[in-house]
């Protein structure tokens, strides 16, 4: 049985400070449609922009998995999208009036729980899973970290780390399903060493930073001045150091809860890989570098085989929609109507379906004696499948018109010839929104891609 997309069932709302700004934070979890996946709108900007939670917008990773889209920044991202992948939630919109989340404890937990109370609701789109078929593997020859994906029949993420410090050595943490997420991992603290602690005072960071929400591994010598600043970076009027090498008085939930929080950071990365992984993650030393360098990766190895993943069809099945039906919707007449058939229509996507054929009125000129289908004409036919999928939602189309607005990412990869079969799908890639359609569309023939192109249309009511 094919399993199904999960958002939250109400908005919920909770607030705490930045680490690093310190300042207080009001962040609030909504629900959003399906196929929408993870995004960040900021609502303390003019026009609330929205981010999305994706590998590509990764562009900073050094104290936190920070991301930036059009000069918008959300930052250490982590912590949030992993409580949602820990929750087998697909689609989340996350309103924030500030750069960063609030850091809370420094783990998953305070994000597991609100979207707990909020409510997991099943959706009825089937989930878009990435199924793992061969080893895929990225390394930095610099740190030595390494991740490994593997096939498995379900999600699971083993960390190991080593730290080469006496304080903290070698440790690992396991997930070997993802239900397991909110109890073995989700409680797990982020951590520094002191070492670090003191840069990032010296440069004014973690002003949010206090012994509640972030395990200090005392990695050399308390010296009086850095035992000042931290007393009065943490508000303490005194700093101990415990017998575990843990500075002041927190005490750890598990012995290798390092490893649990490094597994922790992991699962929230590859979020940004933007649909859900079956396969076994192993990460050697992870890092925010590496979990997101391995992510953009994998993303880009999705995306290829997404588009080179040629769907078939029987053709000697009734369509959907016949020729006749087509011009019911479309307002488009021969010899400039370029779809013969709908094969499959959906809120969400449409098949078209043409038979080039030699009578075309472009073979006359383009090209005598070499007849080649235009590489715009492919473009207006993908266009005109996806014209039937936006005036479909609305319930007089034969009153509606609908316009380019842009056309982008466009890529021709084969010629198409007098007597193939053009087969387009157009999915949309954003819900249609005040007639407006952002949609990914691909064309096939002879079991190959032909071309494809990122659509953005606009239907207007014929006044």
């Amino acid at each position: 049985m094919s399993k199904k997309q999960n958002t939250i069932k109400n908005e919920i709302t909770l607030s705490g400070v930045g680490l690093h700004t310190g300042n207080e934070v009001v962040m609030t979890f909504k629900p959003a449609p399906p196929n929408h996946g993870f995004a960040f709108k900021r609502v303390d900007l003019e026009g609330q922009p929205i981010i999305e939670a994706k590998a590509e917008y990764v562009t900073d990773t050094q104290r936190g998995t920070n991301m930036e889209k059009n000069g918008v920044q959300i930052n250490t991202s982590e912590h949030v999208l992993a409580a949602a992948v820990g929750l087998d939630i697909d689609n989340l919109l996350i309103e924030i009036n500030a750069s960063e989340p609030p850091i809370m404890d420094g783990s998953s937990k305070f994000f597991i729980e609100a979207l707990e109370k909020a409510g997991i609701e099943t959706q009825e789109v089937d989930i878009e899973e990435y199924v793992v078929k061969e080893i895929i593997s990225y390394k930095d020859e610099t740190t030595g970290s390494e991740i490994i994906l593997m096939p498995s029949e379900e999600y699971q993420v083993t960390a190991m780390v080593d730290f080469g410090t006496k304080v903290l050595g070698t440790q690992n943490a396991t997930l070997d399903k993802i239900s397991d997420f909110k109890v073995e991992i989700s409680s797990a603290r982020t951590f520094s060493f002191l070492h670090e602690i003191e840069m990032l005072l010296e440069h004014n960071l973690i002003k949010g930073g206090d012994l509640n929400n972030a395990i200090v591994y005392v990695d050399k010598e308390l010296s009086e001045g850095t035992t000042e600043k931290l007393k009065k970076a943490f508000n303490k009027d005194d700093i101990k150091i415990k017998p575990n090498g843990i500075l002041d008085n927190l005490e750890l939930h598990w012995a290798n809860e390092a490893a649990r929080h490094k597994l922790l950071d992991v699962v929230g990365d590859l979020a940004l890989v933007g649909t859900r992984i079956r396969g076994k993650v192993i990460a050697n030393k992870p890092g925010h570098l590496v979990n997101t360098t391995f992510a953009k990766k994998l993303a880009k190895i999705i995306k290829k085989e997404k588009r080179n993943n040629v769907p078939t069809y029987d053709l000697n099945q009734p369509p959907l929609m016949d020729i006749h039906q087509i011009m019911d919707v479309l307002p488009h007449r021969p010899p400039f109507l370029l779809v013969d058939r709908i094969l499959e229509l959906s809120d969400r996507h449409v098949v078209g379906m043409k038979n080039v054929t030699m009578n075309e009125d472009f073979f006359v000129g383009h090209f005598p004696g070499a007849p080649v289908m235009p590489g715009v004409l492919q473009i207006e036919a993908m266009a005109q499948a996806g014209g039937v999928l936006v005036l479909k939602s609305v319930p007089d189309p034969e009153n509606y018109l609908t316009y380019f607005m842009k056309i982008d990412k466009v890529k021709f990869k084969q010629k198409v010839l007098p007597g193939d079969t053009l087969i387009f799908k157009s999915e949309l890639i954003t819900p249609i929104r005040r007639g407006i359609a952002h949609m990914q569309a691909y064309a096939y023939a002879n079991g190959r891609l032909v071309a494809e192109a990122e659509l953005m249309a606009q239907i207007s009511k014929v006044k």
